[in-house]
C-alpha cells in the first residue's frame, strides 16, 4: 500500500481527540454569610447540570458541561456553585446519531471529573466541608433526553 493509500485510508478513519479543557465561567455565591457556619451542617444538596456545543469548524467542537450546585442548610441557601467546565474536541469521520451521541453524552462524560474538582474546590476554599459529586451515568441521561424528545415529536405530530 502506497503513502498515499494510507494517507486516505486514514482520512475516512472516525478521530475523536481532547484537545483543551478549560474553565469557562465560574461563580460562588454564600448568601447566608457568616450564620452558615453558626448552625449544624445537615446541609440538603441539589445538582442541575446542562450541556450545549458549538461547532467551532467542521472538525472541532466546544462541549459546554455546566454543573450548578445549591448547598441549603436549615432552609436557607449556604453556598451555590456554578461551574461551566469546557473542552474543545476533534471529532472527524463521525456524522449524524453518533456525532450527536458523541458530543451529548461522550464528550460531557469526560469533562465531568474536572468539573467536580472545580465544584469541590470552590467549596472547600469557601471553608465549607468538601462536596464530592457522585458520578453521572450521561449515555443513561442522553438515552432519557431522546426518548423524551422522540415522544414529544409524537405527542406534535398527534395533534
Amino acid at each position: 500500500m502506497s503513502d498515499t493509500e494510507t494517507a486516505n485510508q486514514q482520512a475516512n478513519q472516525p478521530q475523536f481527540a481532547l484537545q483543551r479543557v478549560y474553565v469557562k465561567d465560574a461563580s460562588l455565591e454564600t448568601p447566608a454569610g457568616a450564620k452558615a457556619f453558626t448552625q449544624p451542617w445537615q446541609p440538603e444538596v441539589n445538582l442541575e447540570m446542562n450541556t450545549r456545543t458549538n461547532a467551532l469548524d467542521e472538525n472541532h467542537h466546544e462541549v459546554v458541561l455546566t454543573l450548578t450546585v445549591t448547598a441549603k442548610n436549615a432552609e436557607e441557601t449556604a453556598f451555590l456553585v456554578e461551574v461551566q467546565q469546557a473542552g474543545i474536541f476533534l471529532v472527524a469521520g463521525i456524522e449524524g446519531p453518533e456525532l450527536h451521541h458523541t458530543l451529548g453524552a461522550f464528550c460531557p462524560n469526560l469533562l465531568f471529573p474536572y468539573a467536580r474538582e472545580a465544584v469541590d474546590n470552590f467549596v472547600t476554599k469557601a471553608s465549607f466541608p468538601p462536596l464530592m459529586l457522585a458520578p453521572v451515568n450521561f449515555d443513561a441521561l442522553y438515552a432519557q433526553q431522546m426518548q423524551q424528545r422522540a415522544a414529544q415529536e409524537g405527542n406534535a405530530e398527534a395533534h
